[in-house]
């Protein structure tokens, strides 16, 4: 009994931990986007149309509305510009920051939860209103446990209004530091106040944010992402040093493939100790069938058939079987119940057991059930009765 519970344990434990970290792994990387990829101006390494390779590339403003004309399967294609260390001050106290601007869809594909007030929108686009959206700890240096919707902050003495303030947020990924502590404005303040520094121009940016239709679309998208980019810029669309881009979907399916691969490898430890719990109850049955010897023999000689003796060890054995993989599943759930009780890492979202762990362990749990007692059943059944008071009696 104990060998079947144990592979039923086993089973579901195992599983369950390769989900928790697949979950958990999956939450950490929404934090930075979900289904982003961003991509970052180089340095051509390929000669195209006569032009030198070395040739530093930079994105700029034009090439937002021709990647929306020109890139279907890509749902935002938007620009972002940032400074870093601008000197923030307000009534209260001064700090130094990375400013970042952007357009409204950058909340939804950077993960920026709104704790207080509102992320700016259309309306602070067109009219290039000076506001600002705090990252949480940047709220806290520049106004401690004060209110700040409303009030104002000044960016290299420059004057902006506080709009909202950022819910805070745990992230393990960046390509420019973590969010909580940048203040966010609208593009197009950030371009005039902030414009992008030498060897750029008043028209280039950072880098592209973009997100496909669906994960479907990922790869279409990024070839037409770098299709569109090559023939507005000069470059060979396959030089990937000149458009490099971070793909957080590839990772995510990597990450997924190498979760998927650990979950399985540890639900087959947990088969084997399943089979090897059958092999004993297997085992217990054919020593229950050679100490049982007499009975078969009376119940024989009485007139019980060999079918009546088989199903009375078929079921015997089934029964030791279910009732130890139920308390193995029982014990399972409970652990993660209990588990999961505790506080967890970041990367990690507990033990996740899943009803369709459940269903593979009741299946296989079923099938060893028969196996191992179809044996000892047929043993019990095929002896004659004559031979077993012999044996007894001679015993």
């Amino acid at each position: 009994m104990f060998g079947i519970a144990w592979g039923v344990v086993s089973i579901v434990l195992m599983v369950a931990a390769g989900e928790g970290l697949r979950v958990g792994q999956a939450k950490q990387a929404e934090t930075l986007g979900r289904d982003l990829m961003i991509v970052f101006h180089g340095r051509t390494s390929l000669q195209a149309g006569g032009a030198r390779a070395g040739r530093l590339v930079h994105w700029v403003d034009s090439d937002i509305p021709r990647l929306q004309e020109e890139a279907p399967d890509c749902q935002y294609a938007i620009p972002e510009l940032e400074q870093g260390t601008v000197r923030s001050h307000t009534a209260y106290n001064a700090a130094a920051f990375t400013v970042t601007g952007s357009t409204p869809e950058f909340a939804e594909i950077r993960s920026l939860g709104v704790g207080e007030g509102r992320f700016y929108d259309q309306n602070d686009i067109a009219e290039s209103r000076r506001v600002a959206f705090l990252g949480s700890d940047a709220k806290k240096q520049l106004f401690g446990g004060r209110p700040a919707l409303g009030q104002l902050v000044y960016l290299n003495e420059i004057p902006f209004t506080v709009i909202g303030v950022m819910s805070s947020k745990k992230q393990d990924s960046s390509y420019d530091g973590w969010d909580v502590n940048k203040i966010f404005i609208p593009f197009p303040s950030m371009r005039q106040d902030f414009p992008d520094k030498p060897p750029a121009t008043s028209e280039t940016f950072d880098q592209l944010l973009v997100v496909p239709r669906s994960v479907e679309h990922h790869e279409a998208c990024k070839a037409e992402i770098r299709r569109v980019l090559g023939r507005l810029h000069d470059f060979d669309p396959s030089d990937k040093e000149a458009c490099p881009i971070w793909d957080t979907i590839q990772e995510a399916k990597a990450f997924r493939t190498m979760t998927d691969g650990m979950k399985y490898f540890l639900g087959a430890v947990g088969l084997v100790t399943l089979f090897l719990g059958g092999l004993g109850v297997m085992n217990v049955m054919l020593v229950a069938v050679q100490e049982r010897t007499r009975e078969i023999g009376v119940r024989k000689a009485m007139g019980a058939n060999a079918n009546s003796i088989l199903r009375q060890f078929f079921v015997e054995a089934l029964i030791v079987a279910l009732i130890s993989g139920g308390i193995g599943l029982l014990i399972a759930f409970g652990l993660c119940a209990l588990v999961d009780l505790l506080p967890m890492p970041d990367f990690f979202a507990g033990l996740l057991p899943t009803w369709q762990t459940g269903t593979l362990a009741l299946t296989v749990l079923g099938a060893i059930a028969i196996l191992s007692a179809l044996y000892p059943a047929r043993r019990a059944a095929a002896i004659d009765p004559i031979e077993a008071l012999r044996h007894e009696a001679g015993g």
